[in-house]
């Protein structure tokens, strides 16, 4: 089987990064691993890849001119390595122009919300804060704004009325390491097809 070829990107502990990996090991997965690439020099993350034989790079943003700089070379780094989707896993930096134009329509994310509730941070903060009953996690592609990108696929999470901010966070969690895998996978078997703010899923 041909495997279709993922980078992710990540600024923190690789909780996502690690689900991936994981699955994409397993027999039947459609795709692999190829790159790693970290805009924090002491993500943990970075350590997870290189201990799983990942090819990793640390881009941090105070080694270059601006955000396009960095951007460019990230580009470079993707088109060595052949890469065919990037998925943001705790990548804490809006993506720019550079990046996108290069892999419109590649480039995923996953939310700790059901959004277009909640974008950016502390979203798990924010749900409990408002008494929302349900929340969960996005999967989604990225475009210019912040979480705005067209939706692929979510999962609800119920909200207890004992919850605060770390135990709703950890519950989404699970469903966020089952949710990205699997929408990647559907990625790579063809089933995917952007129509404006949509996202259609159906079979190849």
């Amino acid at each position: 089987m041909k495997k279709g070829k993922v980078a992710v990107l990540l600024s923190g502990r690789g909780s996502n990064f690690t689900a991936i990996f994981r699955d994409s090991r397993k027999a039947n997965a459609n795709y692999s691993i190829r790159l790693v690439i970290s805009d924090q020099e002491n993500a943990p993350g970075l350590r997870k890849a290189a201990a799983f034989g990942v090819p990793c790079h640390c881009l941090p943003p105070a080694k270059f001119a601006d955000r396009a700089d960095q951007e460019r070379e990230i580009c470079v780094l993707l088109q060595k390595h052949e890469i065919e989707l990037v998925c943001l896993a705790g990548y804490m930096r809006l993506i720019g122009p550079e990046l996108l134009e290069k892999f419109s329509g590649r480039i995923m994310n996953i939310h700790p919300a059901l959004l277009p509730s909640f974008p950016g941070l502390h979203a798990q903060r924010q749900a409990v804060r408002h008494g929302v009953k349900i929340s969960g996690c996005t999967v989604h592609f990225v475009d210019a704004g912040l979480d705005s990108g067209p939706i692929i696929a979510q999962q609800a999470v119920q909200v207890c009325a004992t919850d605060n901010e770390d135990t709703l966070s950890l519950r989404i969690l699970r469903q966020e390491h089952r949710l990205y895998p699997r929408v990647i996978r559907l990625y790579f078997a063809g089933c995917l097809q952007i129509q404006g703010r949509s996202v259609i899923i159906g079979n190849k």
